[in-house]
């Protein structure tokens, strides 16, 4: 049986974390291979650690002529991502860090595997299990916990980037431990929160007075009390930040970048693939399903689970949970899932119109339980397939 009252705590992390400075560079390759050809593969893998930033991975290109010339204008894209995130100390400067780039054509056996042919589907891009979620804990139909952990880092990046907080640094990371009643989300036991600050005399003290009220105007009304403990800064300073403080990687953050925890999710990373990887393309779908299940009232919380063989075109399995919140069967919900959307790697990408420069905004802040953009940006989160599913049960 669930449990009704218990604390739940989920992380998040800022755009300025190595990780995610790796994450964003990953991904702003992808999106200018992405611009250049919709149909191009991308793998791309990011290290960074004090003044040194190394790209690798594969790029798969229809015009394979061109690869070289794309190659050349990496290094320019490294130091845009690196300038746009704040970065400019003496160790780690988008103007001065050493770029190596390692990247280089994608393997012809993957390619063989995944490309479509006369006789064949376009395939996986490889095996693996992933995972979608949604609940109605938040309007976002996200859990509350890291909903909120992002939503702290992102307010705290707008006031430090439009200037009005000029002594926060780029990197930071974010803690909520959530007070659950009768299982409804009620309140924050404790928050954890480390900001690099730029000011090397700024105690944590000084610190708490700084970010405390834009965590407070974030938070729901009342959620924090005289009885929330508060960790602010914990050790004291934290003046040296980013990859100078510690070594960043890509994709070392899935956790961040799903659920929080609250949710089961697949093993595979999402920032610098582009969509013919099931590992990033088939979770968005999944997302996409249970936030559309919830949404149509079939439940109050959803986990869907779709598994894929490499270079094979449909899910070998789709499964849905419902966690005792139904309103229809499990089994009804998998059997209308397989009626109102294509799952093979190429379907997923035409519904959702994945073949488009739109991830290197995903690299920070989650990749779900965003708003959907203009221009495509985070489609998984959109609702238009609740009437879909409805007629389908």
């Amino acid at each position: 049986m669930s449990r009704d009252n218990y604390v739940f705590a989920s992380e998040s992390v800022s755009e300025g974390h190595p990780d995610k400075v790796c994450d964003r560079i990953s991904d702003a390759i992808l999106d200018a291979m992405l611009r250049e050809e919709p149909e191009a593969r991308v793998a791309a893998e990011t290290f960074a650690t004090t003044n040194r930033v190394i790209i690798g991975g594969e790029i798969g290109l229809a015009d394979k002529t061109k690869l070289h010339q794309y190659l050349e204008g990496m290094e320019d894209i490294v130091r845009a991502c690196i300038k746009d995130i704040g970065y400019e100390q003496d160790k780690f400067h988008h103007a001065t860090c050493e770029i190596t780039n390692l990247l280089h054509e994608q393997s012809a056996h993957i390619a063989m595997g995944v490309d479509a042919a006369e006789d064949k589907e376009e395939g996986a891009g490889d095996q693996g299990i992933m995972f979608g979620f949604a609940t109605r804990e938040t309007e976002a139909l996200m859990p509350a916990p890291l909903h909120y952990a992002h939503a702290i880092l992102r307010r705290l990046a707008e006031v430090r980037k439009d200037g009005t907080e000029p002594a926060l640094g780029p990197d930071a990371k974010s803690q909520l431990s959530v007070r659950y009643r009768d299982g409804k989300p009620v309140g924050i036991d404790s928050i954890v929160l480390s900001t690099q600050h730029l000011d090397p005399t700024l105690s944590s003290g000084d610190v708490r007075a700084i970010v405390e009220p834009y965590i407070t105007e974030t938070l729901p009304a009342g959620w924090l009390n005289g009885d929330t403990v508060w960790h602010v800064n914990p050790t004291g300073a934290f003046v040296i930040g980013g990859p100078d403080g510690d070594a960043g990687l890509t994709g070392r953050k899935i956790i961040v970048d799903t659920y929080g925890g609250a949710a089961p999710h697949g093993g595979g990373a999402f920032s610098g693939k582009d969509p013919t990887k099931v590992d990033r393309s088939a979770a968005y779908a999944a997302r996409y399903l249970a936030k559309n299940v919830v949404a149509a009232g079939m439940a109050d919380k959803c986990t869907i689970q779709l598994s894929y063989a490499i270079g094979i075109s449909e899910p070998l399995s789709i499964y849905a949970e419902t966690h005792g919140t139904g309103e229809v069967a499990p089994e009804a919900i998998e059997a209308a899932i397989r009626k109102v959307m294509c799952l093979t790697p190429r379907g997923i990408r035409e519904h959702l119109e994945l073949n488009r420069p739109i991830y290197e905004r995903t690299a920070a802040y989650g990749h779900f339980g965003r708003e959907p953009d203009a221009d495509g940006g985070f489609s998984w989160e959109r609702t238009d397939l609740v009437e879909a599913l409805k007629a389908a049960v």
